[in-house]
């Protein structure tokens, strides 16, 4: 039998469980277990329930402590060969071909490239669907800044994959539909 905490806290969790794990695996890859990240973040966060004064954005709290989260992984290690390893078997085992998985890493390793704010702006936009005001309110941004993030993200980004017979939107899409 469910207490009253665990029942508010699986009510809220349960309409934003898909977004969260989507961002989740999107976030973690080639760096450390999705499912070890969305634990992580869960069991942080059913901890301090009680002092999450608005439930109603739940997701964005979900999603800021995952980013947390991550970026201390990262500080620690950068890609985890087994991890990738991990992931490309994922992959493989959904029939993803092999140049949409290395189009996949080469986006990832791209990625690595911008700022912890602009990835995390992409990841958001991109691949997960959010809004740009859903952004402003997860980064504690303003609507232009996020815009304006978005904007150099994908200029820096496309600079970056220029060297590359790549198109980001392709990329992106690829990724989009094989994560989950």
């Amino acid at each position: 039998m469910m207490d009253n905490k665990q029942k508010e806290f699986m009510e809220a969790y349960e309409a934003c469980h898909r977004s969260f794990v989507h961002y989740c695996s999107a976030l973690a890859y080639g760096k450390m277990d999705t499912a070890d990240l969305v634990q992580d973040v869960l069991l942080s966060a059913y901890k301090n329930f009680e002092g999450i004064q608005n439930k109603d954005v739940f997701l964005h709290y979900l999603i800021r402590a995952a980013r947390n989260r991550a970026i201390s992984l990262r500080r620690k290690k950068k890609y985890r060969f087994d991890i990738l390893e991990q992931y490309e078997n994922r992959l493989a085992s959904k029939q993803v071909p092999a140049d949409v998985i290395m189009d996949v890493q080469f986006l990832y390793r791209s990625l690595d490239r911008l700022s912890e704010n602009q990835r995390d702006a992409l990841l958001l936009f991109e691949i997960n669907g959010f809004s740009i005001k859903e952004i402003a309110q997860i980064q504690n941004k303003s609507i232009s800044a996020v815009k304006t993030m978005l904007s150099r993200a994908r200029v820096k980004l496309k600079h970056i994959l220029s060297n590359e017979d790549i198109e980001i939107r392709q990329l992106f899409s690829s990724l989009q539909t094989i994560l989950l």
